[in-house]
């Protein structure tokens, strides 16, 4: 299952609002298929390794790292194809959260032997975005930051050109080209004109997202000029109609929505997103639009590149939340640590 696991992570960044899945045929000890899902509306994993066994598959054992498929949907059942192949037991890592999808039982009463359940939490954990799209129509939310030790994200002038290193930024490029989206804040375009690419790394460019309540984006920015299809542009009903139409003549996605206390509802953004089959997007923001989104509950995890420098007075990684006391303070749960060059990786979730 570790095996098909690994193969089922080839898939990230192509699959969505699928499934990252890997499947191993075995028989007799060797594997004789394997495959995992490439891309949304292409073949399961579970069909590439049933074509690369072949007539070998017979009497083999199948594992998946993601309950087959029992509905006609964009490709046809697993389940049948399972059947037809004549495999003699499937080992099924997690249960889709699919509730139109039940090939465990299917694949039973269909005289198979099928278990469920072998390495389930590492199954759950690289399909997070999934599970929360799937059963909750929204996207799942992570927030990163880069700060000092001392917690700031830039100097007291703005500066932030690197506080981490060559690995760290690596690293957030290759998690770019993982997630549906990336989100930022009109303050970041306006003080850097970021791309959000993923130039340091192979992989394709995500879905850019900033959140402009008052559309103070300039038509040159960036992520303007680069990809404008690629780019949606969150503001309010209040914005200039003249300029919304501009950007809407040069390709960019324009959502309006009303406003809550004066800021874009991103609750009612991520409903939007959620529509649209953004399943997972990656805020990079500034201290603004961390805290309002963690404020807003829509965070699901955090990840924090810690860098061993101190900066002093500057900007923090998150603006006011309205915290008192230190007992009501918001915790992070299920804390993991990675070493990143000289920088630290701190993982968790609200």
């Amino acid at each position: 299952m570790e095996m098909a696991l690994e193969l089922a992570l080839k898939g990230k960044g192509f699959t969505s609002p699928n499934p990252l899945v890997g499947a191993l045929i075995v028989k007799r000890g060797k594997i004789i298929g394997k495959g995992f899902h490439k891309k949304a509306g292409e073949p399961h994993a579970e069909i590439n390794a049933l074509k690369e066994a072949g007539s070998r598959a017979r009497d083999g054992i199948l594992y998946a790292t993601l309950e087959p498929c029992s509905h006609w949907g964009k490709t046809p059942p697993c389940t049948e194809k399972i059947v037809q192949s004549g495999v003699k037991e499937v080992v099924i890592a997690m249960k889709d959260p699919n509730p139109i999808i039940n090939g465990y039982e299917e694949l039973k009463l269909r005289g198979i032997k099928t278990r469920i359940g072998i390495l389930e939490e590492e199954a759950k954990r690289i399909n997070e975005p999934y599970t929360k799209w799937i059963t909750t129509k929204r996207p799942f939310v992570v927030v990163k930051a880069a700060t000092s030790l001392d917690g700031k994200i830039a100097t007291k002038t703005g500066d932030s050109k690197y506080i981490t290193g060559n690995q760290a930024r690596k690293y957030v490029h290759e998690l770019r080209s993982q997630y549906d989206a990336v989100m930022v804040g009109s303050n970041t375009v306006l003080r850097d004109s970021p791309q959000l690419t993923v130039r340091l790394t192979k992989g394709r460019n995500p879905l850019k997202i900033v959140v402009d309540s008052k559309l103070r984006t300039p038509l040159t920015a960036n992520i303007v000029k680069n990809e404008p299809g690629k780019l949606f542009i969150v503001t309010s009903d209040q914005a200039s109609k003249s300029k919304i139409k501009q950007f809407q003549q040069k390709g960019v996605n324009v959502l309006a929505f009303k406003t809550k206390k004066g800021k874009v509802d991103l609750d009612e953004v991520m409903k939007e997103l959620g529509k649209r089959e953004i399943s997972s997007i990656l805020v990079e923001g500034g201290a603004e639009l961390n805290a309002e989104a963690i404020r807003s509950k829509i965070v699901d995890k955090v990840l924090f590149f810690i860098a061993p420098k101190f900066i002093g007075e500057g900007i923090t990684a998150l603006g006011d939340l309205g915290i008192k006391k230190v007992d009501r303070s918001i915790k992070v749960k299920n804390l993991t640590y990675k070493k990143l060059g000289k920088d630290m990786l701190i993982e968790g979730y609200l």
